[in-house]
């Protein structure tokens, strides 16, 4: 493949540029199958939101990186110490430098700082809004996990579920939690729930404590934007009760274990038949209480009719009593029997003599009897003679 003299006491190839830098890029493939090198970040420059330029350094020596945006774990700033893996490469051009395969971040200060540059970006971004968060279905029926199957944190959290309530179908992605693949594993299987044709009622993403390294995955700028962006409601617990991820900022709920992400999300099933027992037996006393106050209600109105009832009575009987008082007063029968008589003539009572003649036939009723009598005179007085 080369073509050159050799000095053949110095054992020496002369070779062209661009032969040179196939023959070094040859080296390279051949003596670095992949390197991860740490250092502290210098330089950092983007170029048309698509190339990223940097460089890794320590206390002697410098070293250039090329990679692309998306391979960034989110915002940087120079004086962060990461771990980047790629693979060493001579540009025809532009000379040395590393293609960059993946970036992770080394020591707590620097993923704490860049956890502070991504909250703050997707603060301002909105997705930590409180009127974002949705309320999760209480109990729900099935629970989409996202965990290690082998963790300590599945154990308990399915041990804690059991216990409280049962009876849940649960959905496990089994992904790694930790680690350069972590970010993608968890990203996937938030998407995979979510393209069920019947998804879960509530996703679980959950993991035990550990170092800030160990839990860098959950502060990682794609996990938290596919947690903030799940159409199913969301439930994070990552680490201990001191622990916070920005994964939990973005969910709609947080909870600060996995087993109480299990309580969060179902009730005590002891605690919830107390309380059946103790609201029956309320609305049993309620429903007494309701029962006497009606009899009691219901009583008065008796009473109330009743007394309404005899004063009607009275009240007709007193009317009764005036009426026949005053039918006894115009009865013609009692007329008759204080001495008066009734005076008819062809059968009609007679207020005065007007129309009567001589000889003109009388009917008198008196109390008791009745006579027969004649008209003898009539004068303005007419007198009568019994027949």
């Amino acid at each position: 493949m080369l073509d050159g003299l050799y000095d053949q006491g110095r054992a020496e190839v002369a070779v062209s540029v661009s032969e040179f830098v196939d023959m070094a890029n040859q080296a390279f493939d051949y003596a670095f199958m992949g390197i991860i090198i740490s250092g502290e970040l210098a330089n950092l420059r983007v170029s048309k939101n698509k190339w990223v330029y940097f460089d890794l350094k320590d206390d002697s020596a410098s070293v250039k990186f090329f990679g692309t945006v998306y391979q960034l774990p989110g915002p940087l700033e120079d004086g962060m110490l990461l771990n980047v893996r790629g693979t060493p490469h001579m540009h025809q051009l532009y000379g040395f430098s590393i293609s960059v395969q993946s970036i992770s971040l080394a020591g707590e200060g620097t993923i704490r700082r860049a956890a502070e540059l991504l909250q703050a970006k997707l603060q301002a971004e909105g997705l930590f809004d409180s009127a974002r968060k949705r309320a999760l279905p209480y109990p729900p029926k099935v629970i989409g996990l996202v965990t290690s199957g082998q963790s300590a944190a599945y154990a308990d959290f399915i041990k804690i579920l059991k216990a409280r309530w049962g009876g849940l179908e649960i959905r496990l992605i089994d992904v790694q939690v930790q680690g350069d693949v972590a970010p993608s594993q968890i990203v996937s299987a938030i998407a995979q729930h979510n393209a069920e044709a019947s998804p879960p009622d509530v996703i679980a993403v959950i993991r035990g404590g550990g170092s800030a390294d160990d839990l860098a995955a959950f502060s990682s700028e794609q996990v938290t934007r596919a947690v903030a962006a799940s159409r199913i409601p969301t439930i994070v617990a990552i680490g201990h009760e001191v622990d916070l991820s920005l994964a939990e900022l973005a969910a709609d709920m947080r909870a600060s274990t996995p087993s109480n992400a299990a309580e969060l999300l179902v009730p005590d099933r002891a605690s919830v038949v107390a309380q059946l027992v103790d609201a029956r037996r309320q609305l049993e006393m309620q429903g007494l209480a309701a029962i006497r106050a009606a009899r009691k209600q219901l009583q008065y109105e008796v009473q109330g009719l009743s007394e309404a009832t005899n004063r009607i009575v009275h009240t007709s009987q007193s009317s009764l009593v005036s009426d026949r008082q005053l039918l006894e007063l115009l009865n013609p029968a009692a007329v008759l029997r204080r001495g008066y008589a009734i005076v008819r003539h062809n059968g009609a009572a007679l207020r005065n003599a007007t129309g009567l003649g001589k000889n003109d036939g009388l009917q008198i009723q008196l109390d008791g009897d009745a006579i027969t009598a004649v008209v003898v005179t009539v004068t303005q007085h007419a007198s009568v003679k019994k027949g």
